[in-house]
């Protein structure tokens, strides 16, 4: 008698038949959903802001409905067990969860102490805990000077690190992750990603995130849900970004830079065989060493419109300077001096890009470029600005989406006039069905929409600092933000735009400055400063996603040449 096949492991995490609807709430946040995780599997959720992917990730330890009211349909398992057989908390050893907002995670305290809380929860012995916590600042990129200063203290790049350190530490067979790199530089996104990506012993990970580039070539498997909250789908990764590119724009999800430069080169009937990933991906097969002259030819104007849509679409002006610091040391509220001398002016209509690593000051510069920081030391010269804050929740005072519209509008509007504005900006932002919801009820993406609406609606501020404005908003809102920005520059207003987003920074900002080591490290355009490789690894900054194309196709061009002459 032959022996049976042993029976496949549970799921690490299932959901059937999964429908979740919030108090009050007209129709599901999510759901139908039938998914599973596998033991071992790397699975990354995908979707437009507001379709639900934070709130599945809430019901898989129980969290919602146990903390957070709401009416859960169907099953949902972890390793073969109904969530529901015990609390939350139970599931600490099995689950190891990284929420979307790093304040979630940490409690106020020193670092180390940040770190160490769960493995002293479950009893370890302290030269256990203390070899753990050195092991994962190694690994996350926590620098040891961090160790004793309270997490409350740091940026909100560094509070997230933080919170990823304490999170990785708990070392659980299953790790789930909302929106990790956020607010992380490219240099620590693209180090968290590897150590995502590359742990080993049958770790399961379950990752949200909208930040693709260097993430998606480790992913074994896709779930896509749409804005209806279901998924649409489910697969490969490859096959995905390839076959259902349409239907992921149409939805507004993110796609990674090579799927755009895969679809110019697909029209001219020269794609890669394999789906690629990655840039490098999508044109190695094109190797001009080892190409034909007419099929670089061929190749050549779809990789010119592919960079083209990476360039600045801002052009410069002479303008006279709106804002100028002079001499200026800049510090957080209640703490040390972390820039010095700094002597910048940023001129009117003008889109400056502002750069640099988590903790470099970035944030800080900005309070004081608006004029919310006093600086010092030093001279501020100019109208104080706007600021929308990395936390979009630091600035919502109204009880609905809309009232926090109609709040921002001038005085001297009248009732109508403000209503008119309101419901506009409520249509063009893609808010209207939450105009009564409450602010906080909204998902991060959706309150990141709603901050930025209500900091851009008037003309009240000349300077608007844009903190992080990318962080957490899905590829139609990102479209939205950059039209706005660029129409408001348009209209003489000035921006200061602080990002980690390096293809932003490209494409709107004619010239940027690179915030570190206590001051301003660079000053200048911004392709300059992106192509000067030195200055991008001491910044912890890495090149756009267009710059491996911007190199083939100077190669190409000397083949062209190089074979025309002969």
């Amino acid at each position: 008698m032959s022996k049976s096949a042993p029976l496949p492991p549970d799921p690490a995490a299932e959901w059937s038949g999964v429908e979740v609807l919030y108090p009050f709430a007209k129709r599901p946040a999510v759901g139908p959903v039938d998914l599973q995780v596998r033991p071992g599997e790397r699975v990354l959720l995908l979707g437009p802001s507001g379709s639900g992917k934070s709130t599945l990730l809430l019901t898989l330890t129980g969290l919602i409905p146990d903390s957070i009211p709401a009416d859960v349909k169907g099953e949902i398992r972890l390793f073969g067990q109904d969530v529901g057989a015990q609390k939350p908390w139970g599931w600490a050893r099995h689950v190891a969860q990284y929420f979307q907002d790093a304040d979630q995670t940490l409690c106020g305290m020193r670092v180390e102490d940040e770190i160490a809380f769960a493995l002293e929860n479950r009893a370890l012995p302290p030269e256990r805990i203390a070899q753990a916590i050195a092991e994962v600042m190694r690994k996350v990129g926590v620098p040891e000077e961090w160790r004793h200063r309270r997490s409350a203290q740091l940026s909100g790049g560094e509070r997230q690190l933080v919170a990823l350190a304490a999170t990785l530490v708990q070392d659980a067979p299953l790790f789930v992750a909302d929106e990790p790199t956020a607010h992380l530089a490219p240099e620590a996104a693209r180090r968290l990603h590897t150590l995502l990506t590359s742990r080993e012993g049958g770790h399961t990970t379950l990752i949200v995130d909208h930040r693709l580039d260097g993430l998606i070539e480790s992913i074994h498997r896709m779930v896509v849900l749409g804005c209806d909250g279901t998924v649409i789908a489910e697969g490969d990764p490859r096959t995905i970004f390839r076959k259902e590119r349409a239907l992921l724009q149409s939805h507004g999800i993110w796609c990674p830079a090579a799927s755009a430069l895969d679809a110019e080169l697909a029209q001219v009937g020269i794609a890669a065989h394999v789906a690629p990933l990655s840039v490098e991906e999508a044109l190695a097969h094109l190797d001009p060493d080892n190409t034909s002259p007419e099929c670089l030819d061929r190749a050549r104007p779809a990789v010119e419109a592919f960079i083209a849509s990476a360039k600045p679409s801002v052009t410069v002006r002479d303008t006279s300077v709106l804002v100028g610091l002079t001499r200026a040391d800049c510090a957080p509220f209640l703490g040390p001096t972390v820039l010095r001398g700094v002597d910048l002016a940023i001129h009117e209509g003008e889109i400056l890009g502002v750069l640099g690593r988590n903790g470099a000051g970035k944030s800080t510069l900005g309070l004081c470029l608006a004029g919310l920081l006093p600086l010092r030391s030093g001279k501020r010269e100019g109208p104080p600005g706007g600021y929308a804050f990395q936390r979009p929740e630091n600035q919502f005072t109204a009880g609905t989406v809309r009232e926090e519209l109609l709040t921002a509008l001038p005085t001297r509007m009248s009732a109508g006039q403000k209503a008119v504005h309101a419901d506009a900006a409520l249509e063009s932002w893609g808010l209207a069905s939450l105009a009564r919801n409450h602010p906080f009820e909204l998902s991060q993406g959706q309150k990141r929409k709603l901050a930025l609406a209500s900091l851009t609606l008037s003309d009240r501020w000349p300077l608007l600092v844009l903190d992080e404005p990318m962080a957490g908003l899905d590829a139609h809102g990102a479209a939205l933000l950059t039209q706005e920005i660029v129409a408001l520059r348009e209209r003489g207003r000035t921006i200061a735009l602080i990002t980690h987003d390096m293809d932003l920074a490209l494409k709107l900002c004619p010239r940027s400055i690179v915030i570190g080591e206590g001051g301003v490290l660079a000053d200048g355009p911004t392709q300059e400063l992106m192509s000067d490789a030195a200055l991008l690894a001491r910044s912890g900054l890495t090149e756009p996603a267009s710059a491996p194309a911007a190199r083939w196709l100077k190669a190409a061009a000397l083949r062209l040449e190089t074979a025309a002459a002969c």
